[in-house]
């Protein structure tokens, strides 16, 4: 993909520095043309395949007047962007374009939402972590065409490949003997060949040029460092995650050499916000994003980022002191960020005074986009038989917000389903699930689809849980299940990043200490009423994410005895068949207090 962008680069006339220049554009020789030239980009990110609109507070979005409004969906983000577009534009998106996305894409691998992005003229993006949600050859098929290999052709027909690039500079593969074709057209020169040299062997193109008004515009993709503890393992058991910081300075450098100053960063990494805040406001609370809008190369002119699915518009200082966009917008397609600037014809740098941002929220009260509605109907429509059936009831909203104690009741309703389908075969006597792994609530109203309140349709399930793991069983003696739950705070030596609270099934209890030391925080474990010792060995079931170390919990890694059953999907719509109507569980399986 990018091996194209770099061939049409070569074949504008662009030829790397180091005893070359780039040739000159017939507008750079004319005395009269402007010294400078506008570039537009468009930008999305973590579109997570909601190509109708999403619901519930997934679908709303607080907007430049401080009022939440309804917002996103694919025929309303094509409208916005055929509004702001020019002839100026490129546009561009910061990873998580899919994986963790409702059954209308999922059920197709997302082929149906990388299509939609390339109707709406993205051009290049950064993988996110979710893109390797189904390993690292599923990504390449998205990206360069093909049949699924075990389920085959979309109603489609063969898939093609995505009209962008994809791009991760620092994604590489762990054996250096590696062949790879991402680095065609790049060795252009010695500077450059040595350069690459002692990069590594890239799994994914770090770059790609686009070209606009005569000038280059350099990408570099990076995903979060962190992607190893929060996809499955298997899946990218042959990549490393570099440094965010370093891979971005040598894909700066390459781009240097090869004569692109005009350097953007999209990156799926990013920070939280204080709540309630306008898209455009500096919100950001520094963190992992943060560190990198601040401390990549100076060459870099802009820093557009995603992974934490907020909304904001900082400016940073670069490590030479210059400002420097740092920015993002929201998630599920409820944020356009609009970026515009001047390019130098001469030294073919942006203007960093000239950078105006603005996050635009997608609303539904204008004219919804014709074709792409036809377009999610086509899709709607082969999946119907699927998604509109009826799997179980309930009496009311059962939601994945946090309490304080971080117990959610959904979070206990998807333990309750696995642990009972895993006591038989797994001789599972507790479930725990991870929190990131409920991506919406079960809400009671009913759909369009017409299916009624109270029903839950298969489409509803799965988008609570759409990735499709296993359900497993592993033992562990009551200390290690301890030091697990530990493993939940930050503190500790898996570094993990926040706090997350692993979702016990109902006969589990426990009771943490906020205040307490890592590492003694719980106490008071309880199955079924009777206290946990230390040498117990307890059959506990979770999915195969968690059972792998996922989400820095590394001592399930420790357990023995695996068994493996039924996917998590299943087992959860298994549950709420067999025990309809499903009232929302009560709370206070876990105990917080100071």
């Amino acid at each position: 993909m990018t091996s194209r962008s770099l061939l049409r680069l070569a074949l504008a006339g662009a030829v790397a520095v180091g005893g070359f220049a780039l040739a000159a554009t017939p507008a750079d020789a004319g005395k009269t043309a402007a010294r400078q030239v506008p570039i537009r980009l468009l930008s999305l990110n973590d579109f997570h395949g909601h190509l109708e609109p999403p619901t519930g507070s997934s679908g709303r979005m607080v907007d430049e007047n401080g009022q939440t409004v309804e917002a996103g969906g694919a025929a309303y983000v094509a409208a916005h962007m055929k509004r702001l577009a020019d002839a100026n534009t490129i546009g561009v998106a910061q990873g998580d374009l899919i994986g963790a996305t409702p059954l209308i894409s999922a059920a197709y691998h997302d082929e149906p939402s990388v299509e939609f992005l390339g109707k709406i003229g993205v051009k290049v993006s950064a993988v996110g972590n979710h893109e390797f949600d189904e390993g690292y050859a599923e990504l390449r098929r998205i990206m360069y065409g093909g049949c699924h290999p075990v389920d085959g052709c979309s109603p489609a027909g063969e898939w093609k490949g995505a009209q962008f690039d994809y791009v991760g500079a620092n994604v590489l593969f762990k054996n250096r003997n590696e062949r790879t074709d991402t680095l065609n057209g790049l060795a252009s020169t010695p500077e450059a060949r040595k350069l690459l040299s002692g990069w590594g062997v890239p799994a994914l193109p770090p770059i790609s040029i686009k070209w606009k008004n005569a000038v280059p515009i350099g990408f570099i993709g990076l995903v979060t460092q962190t992607t190893p503890g929060i996809v499955t393992a298997e899946g990218i058991k042959n990549l490393t995650f570099e440094d965010e910081v370093k891979a971005a300075n040598l894909a700066s450098r390459l781009l240097t050499i090869l004569g692109v100053r005009a350097q953007v960063v999209l990156v799926h990494e990013g920070d939280q916000v204080t709540a309630g805040q306008s898209p455009d406001a500096c919100s950001a609370i520094p963190g992992a994003g943060n560190r990198i809008a601040t401390q990549v190369d100076p060459a870099v002119d802009m820093i557009l980022s995603g992974h934490s699915h907020q909304a904001y518009k900082c400016v940073v200082k670069d490590p030479a002191g210059k400002d420097r966009l740092y920015s993002q917008g929201g998630s599920f397609g409820r944020v356009i960020t609009q970026v515009d600037f001047q390019v130098d014809r001469v030294s073919r740098d942006v203007v960093r005074s000239s950078v105006q941002a603005d996050n635009h929220v997608v609303t539904r009260t204008i004219a919804a986009d014709p074709e792409i509605s036809q377009f999610v109907q086509t899709w709607k429509d082969r999946v119907a038989p699927v998604a509109n059936k009826p799997v179980g009831r309930i009496t009311a909203d059962i939601g994945n917000a946090s309490t304080p104690s971080g117990e959610t009741p959904l979070g206990n309703l998807i333990a309750d389903g696995q642990l009972a389908a895993t006591k038989t075969g797994g001789n599972a006597q507790i479930a725990l699930m991870n929190p990131g792994g409920i991506r919406a609530p079960l809400t009671f109203a009913g759909s369009p689809a017409g299916e009624g309140d109270g029903v839950v349709t298969y489409g509803e399930a799965f988008t609570v849980q759409p990735f499709n793991n296993l359900m497993q069983v592993v033992t562990l003696t009551g200390a290690q299940l301890k030091t697990l739950l530990e493993q939940q705070f930050v503190g500790g030596p898996n570094g993990q990043p926040f706090q997350k609270i692993l979702q016990p099934s109902a006969n589990f209890t426990y009771t943490y200490s906020r205040g307490a030391a890592w590492g003694s925080k719980v106490s008071d474990m309880k199955i079924d009423g009777v206290a946990v010792s230390d040498t117990q060995q307890i059959r506990v079931a979770a999915n195969n994410f968690l059972v792998g170390g996922g989400d820095a919990f590394a001592a399930f890694k420790d357990g023995t005895d695996l068994w493996s059953g039924p996917l998590d999907i299943d087992a959860f719509v298994a549950y709420l068949t067999a025990n309809q109507p499903i009232t929302p569980p009560a709370l206070g399986r876990i105990t917080a207090v100071n």
